[in-house]
């Protein structure tokens, strides 16, 4: 088993006043050559967005994008026609494909939202653009991984253009958790919301991450009062 282990005192930052952002791997005037992206995983912004504030129209293509509310509500409108607020245990799931235009902008006047703003570069190139978001209640979550984004199109997941699993586990007690690769040749990108975590003997703690490779499991040991992101992506 390969792995990396990412830091995050050492993750790029930008504060640009409405926006406080951190970025796991090179993005926007932030280049790391050593950080620019993890297999087919390209972005991990860790982004505070000031009450009103938000990212104006602007567009995208041939690019997965997910997006985690940690707190606060976000507001979204694109150029298929939808509008929509995500909270909290709500996931928001969307294929640029052929191309669109979106905003994403803080819902409250009063209170920012802190959210996970992941791209993972696409299987099929230019697909018919698409929009989704989903609650996953607490309860679903709870004591165990819950995949909340995989290319399998169920009820109870989000679909993602790619051959990519996104899981989200939290963690009341301390545990010992076995993850199983979900396809061969993917890697495991584990990011520590809240809390702290141990893998292959490397501690995590909160906004840590290590990515683990060349392998078809691992264990983690996660602490009490822990919330972890694992994101299992092709490595090529």
């Amino acid at each position: 088993m390969k792995t990396v282990f990412h830091k995050s005192t050492e993750r790029g930052h930008a504060d640009h006043g409405w926006l406080n952002a951190h970025h796991s791997f090179s993005f926007a005037s932030y280049h790391d050559p050593s950080k620019v992206h993890f297999g087919l995983l390209r972005v991990l912004n860790d982004d505070i967005v000031a009450p009103g504030k938000g990212f104006g129209m602007h567009p995208h293509d041939n690019m997965e994008i997910v997006t985690i509310p940690l707190s606060g509500t976000l507001e979204h409108r694109d150029s298929m026609g939808n509008i929509g607020v995500i909270s909290p245990n709500e996931v928001q799931a969307m294929s640029a494909g052929s191309g669109l235009m979106h905003s994403e902008y803080n819902h409250s006047a009063t209170e920012p939202i802190n959210l996970l703003q992941i791209w993972v570069f696409p299987k099929e190139r230019n697909i018919k653009p698409r929009y989704d978001q989903k609650i996953f209640s607490a309860a679903d979550k709870e004591g165990k991984f819950k995949t909340i984004v995989a290319p399998e199109r169920a009820e109870d997941v989000m679909w993602i253009n790619q051959d990519a699993y996104f899981s989200l586990g939290k963690f009341t007690l301390p545990s010992t958790q076995e993850y199983k690769m979900k396809h061969e040749g993917n890697g495991a990108y584990i990011f520590v919301i809240e809390g702290g975590a141990t893998v292959n003997g490397q501690k995590l703690g909160k906004r840590d991450a290590i990515g683990v490779w060349e392998t078809t499991g691992f264990s983690i040991d996660v602490d009490a009062n822990s919330e972890i992101l694992v994101i299992d992506v092709p490595m090529n």
